[in-house]
């Protein structure tokens, strides 16, 4: 779906580049995590992959054609979900959604079934300047499905949202998974990435550090040791045990029958904590 082979990109009057060779792949059907802090270079990737920045160099396929060579017809078959919304604020939602619907040439869906699914529903008719942050964000979301694209770029789809919205944004994008559809979602909240995504990528500083599943890096950097917490009387007690043979050691099965055991659980490692150990870097 997207082929990136050594792309660099650097700003005007840049001291250096933001992006110093990446390479990468994108299956079809995949939710692809692009993870990293502010400045990475996550979002000057996800402009040249929507073509809003040009210039690099490289190159880059998607959606098996050349970017450079695609026209116009190339936002038939893309969606994009900005992280700073950009509607027009003197409409209404549905209003904003019936224009967007105008311009495309292939089918859209309706644009009060698209609001239910983001939780607008009830708010079609409300001029999107009286929206709140999530609100606006949950109705870019919509509009970037409105033309059932095949692929779907989203930049901190579920940023400013309450639990529930973020619930159903995520089952959201996981729907468009079982849809057939690929998403690249750019965001550094690593519980999201963990939760949505087929595979991840780590991006420091313009370059990726590591491509990988989330569950193959919990395996690999993770520790191989249950922890089991038990107790009685008021107080807890904590033991850790090889996860190798774990069925044979006596000490954990004593443990089990004997004491009242409150939780067992392995010791994998976060996404956080392995983006952490493998870049040197915190997401802040």
């Amino acid at each position: 779906m997207i082929n990136v082979n050594h792309l660099i990109f650097t700003y005007t009057k840049a001291p250096q580049p933001a992006l110093r060779g990446l390479d990468f792949a994108v299956e079809p059907g995949e939710i692809f995590g692009f993870l990293g802090p502010s400045g990475a270079g996550k979002s000057t990737t996800q402009k040249i992959l929507i073509g809003l920045l040009k210039g690099y160099e490289g190159a880059v396929t998607v959606l098996g054609k050349d970017l450079a060579h695609w026209g116009g017809d190339y936002y038939e078959r893309i969606g994009v979900s900005f992280e700073t919304p950009n509607h027009y604020l003197k409409l209404t939602a549905l209003e904003n959604l019936a224009y967007f619907r105008s311009l495309y040439n292939r089918a859209t869906q309706d644009p009060k079934a698209l609001l239910e699914t983001v939780n607008l529903a009830g708010d079609g008719d409300m001029l999107v300047s009286q929206f709140s942050k999530g609100m606006k964000n949950r109705l870019s979301v919509a509009r970037s499905l409105l033309h059932n694209p095949e692929l779907v770029f989203m930049d901190e789809p579920t940023a400013g949202l309450d639990p529930v919205n973020a619930r159903r944004i995520k089952d959201l994008i996981q729907a468009q998974k079982h849809a057939g559809r690929t998403v690249f979602l750019t965001t550094h909240d690593m519980m999201i990435a963990d939760e949505l995504c087929d595979r991840v990528a780590f991006i420091v500083d313009g370059e990726i550090k590591l491509i990988d599943a989330p569950r193959a890096l919990k395996l690999r950097y993770g520790q191989r040791r249950v922890c089991v917490e038990y107790g009685g009387d008021g107080r807890v007690d904590r033991g850790e045990f090889p996860l190798d043979r774990l069925g044979d050691n006596a000490e954990f099965l004593q443990l089990l029958r004997t004491r009242d055991v409150q939780t067992i659980h392995t010791q994998e490692a976060t996404l956080e904590d392995i983006f952490i150990q493998v870049t040197g870097r915190s997401l802040s």
